[in-house]
């Protein structure tokens, strides 16, 4: 059992690690963490329709050979024969997502507020689209469709049955490992948040830099991440282009919705802290009650 130095050594690391940080901003990354904990829990949680998803599967390569694009197997077959574009492809899934959305996210969230609140906005509205659809439309991605076809004594065609994950096969990166189970739901490929989180992250750069002195290279780069990112998702085998559609789709919806809650769910909840009679909770959720107390 620890005692009173040991409680007292913990309090004054927490002091020095939060000391750059105010009560505001401790808030927003308790926001954020607890709103991205809740969508990858629930997305985990949806995980017991194997059957359901391979057969939506099949029926999204069906609908894409109709419609004259099912090229994801050619894709990824020719480039299993070059190391240099399927790791390229891997390290674009991997590691321009996440880090780098977060890496954004935070240097936007201190140097332009009224966008990064936005931002954030949209991706969390996208992120519940999304959910929606995962619960409802359950889709495998290409490279489980092998070993479900095995499960369920399916035949796939030669050109569904060789899909690879380029990810594990090469990076030794598996989204399905013991320490991130409860996180993944492998049958959510429907829509492409990677493709969908890209395409806002792009946006968000853009719109961050536009005007600004390093708009000759922010703008490429925005624009470059969510199509290096369509490439990727099919190399990789992790979605169909149908995905990366409705991941899009589903995106630029997150858009409007963020525009109407800054515009009429925040003044609104404003108001109501405003009233509330803790001037404590109002400092610390407000910015200005901060900046009166301060005059004051």
């Amino acid at each position: 059992m620890a005692g009173p130095e040991a409680e007292t050594e913990g309090a004054g690391l927490w002091r020095r690690l939060a000391r750059p940080f105010s009560k505001r901003d401790l808030l927003e990354g308790l926001l954020v963490g607890v709103a991205f904990l809740l969508y990858f829990g629930v997305r985990g949680a949806a995980i017991d329709r194997p059957e359901t998803a391979f057969a939506n599967a099949l029926d999204v390569i069906g609908l894409q050979r109709r419609l004259g694009f099912f090229w994801e197997a050619d894709m990824q077959e020719w480039t299993l024969n070059h190391l240099f574009l399927v790791q390229a492809a891997n390290i674009v899934y991997f590691w321009l997502h996440l880090p780098l959305i977060g890496a954004f996210a935070f240097a936007l969230y201190y140097w332009q507020r009224h966008k990064y609140t936005l931002i954030r906005d949209a991706f969390l509205a996208t992120g519940a689209i999304a959910l929606v659809v995962y619960w409802s439309y359950p889709v495998a991605p290409p490279r489980e469709l092998p070993k479900l076809a095995v499960q369920f004594s399916q035949t796939l065609p030669p050109d569904v049955a060789g899909f690879k994950d380029t990810v594990q096969d090469l990076l030794g990166y598996a989204y399905q490992s013991s320490s991130t189970r409860a996180f993944v739901n492998p049958y959510a490929a429907m829509p492409s948040l990677h493709f969908g989180w890209d395409l806002l992250l792009g946006i968000g750069i853009v719109w961050a830099f536009w005007g600004r002195r390093w708009m000759w290279l922010a703008v490429p780069i925005g624009v470059a991440l969510p199509v290096m990112q369509v490439f990727a998702v099919a190399i990789t085998a992790n979605h169909f282009f149908l995905d990366v559609i409705a991941g899009a789709a589903a995106s630029l919806m997150g858009i409007p919705v963020a525009l109407a809650v800054n515009r009429w769910v925040y003044p609104r909840l404003r108001k109501i802290v405003e009233r509330l009679p803790w001037p404590r909770v109002r400092r610390w959720i407000l910015p200005q009650e901060r900046a009166k107390a301060t005059e004051a």
